[in-house]
């Protein structure tokens, strides 16, 4: 009898597990749910895609196509695994993203290459909405709890950083900001600047902090080519040391 049962119960297994391998991503994303939306769906909650993923509760906002393939064994350690690719028109965010039920979610090997536009910085204070250029990211390890950036092991470099259009826009150049291996506490980057296509020299730390929030403090110091104007702004900053930089400092929270 109990042998019976088990290969009853085993039956009930494969079948559930055949449902739901099987099953149609349409299914689950049939109309907006969780802030989110598709234009269109396929495969399956296993391999599947999104096209036109968006944001709901954020104006509508467009996020691109996302394709997944859910690696179901980490299910077994109560973890959602899978490799996640979101196309944009002008670029790509890709990388293998896990969630457990302790509501961590953790990103490893993530690559992306992607347009600093309106979209991008919509989420910035008004005075920085206006910055365009170019983003690259390579991050071995990301990890947020709740609203909260707990690691980050990597480089975030913005290249060709402007402000403005036409000519009378303000070139910033190009910076990298580098997490090293964490050991322990809030992370803490290295920022400086990527040479001298821009008006800048910039070294400095950027800490984020747990509210979720930042601190940055480094040296900066005009170069030859900065307009007249930024660089008496400079002034304003305080003493320059030997090299002649000097302190600045900037704190905030998202």
């Amino acid at each position: 009898m109990k042998r019976t049962i088990w290969l009853i119960v085993f039956g009930v297994l494969v079948f559930v597990g055949i449902v739901v391998a099987r099953m149609p991503i349409g299914w689950v994303f049939s109309g907006s749910k969780g802030g989110v939306s598709c234009g269109d769906v396929d495969g399956t909650l296993w391999n599947g895609s999104c096209t036109g993923l968006t944001v709901v509760a954020v104006q509508q906002q467009p996020l691109g196509d996302l394709t997944w393939e859910v690696h179901p064994l980490r299910l077994f350690a109560g973890k959602l695994n899978a490799d996640v690719v979101l196309t944009r028109p002008t670029g790509t965010v890709q990388g293998n993203v896990e969630a457990g039920l302790n509501k961590a979610v953790s990103a490893r090997d993530v690559h992306a290459d992607l347009p600093v536009d309106r979209e991008l910085t919509s989420s910035l204070p008004p005075n920085l909405q206006g910055l365009r250029g170019t983003l690259h990211a390579e991050l071995s390890q990301v990890r947020v709890q709740g609203n909260v950036l707990k690691l980050i092991q990597g480089v975030v470099e913005v290249h060709d950083l402007t402000d403005g259009q036409g000519p009378e826009a303000q070139r910033w150049g190009s910076y990298s900001l580098t997490f090293p291996p964490s050991s322990g506490g809030d992370p803490v980057g290295q920022i400086r600047d990527l040479g001298g296509n821009g008006p800048l020299s910039v070294e400095g730390t950027l800490r984020l902090t747990p509210e979720p929030g930042f601190d940055v403090e480094g040296m900066v110091a005009a170069r030859p080519t900065a307009p007249p104007d930024l660089a008496k702004d400079l002034q304003f900053l305080g003493s320059p040391d030997a090299q002649g930089r000097r302190p600045f400092s900037l704190a905030g929270t998202f």
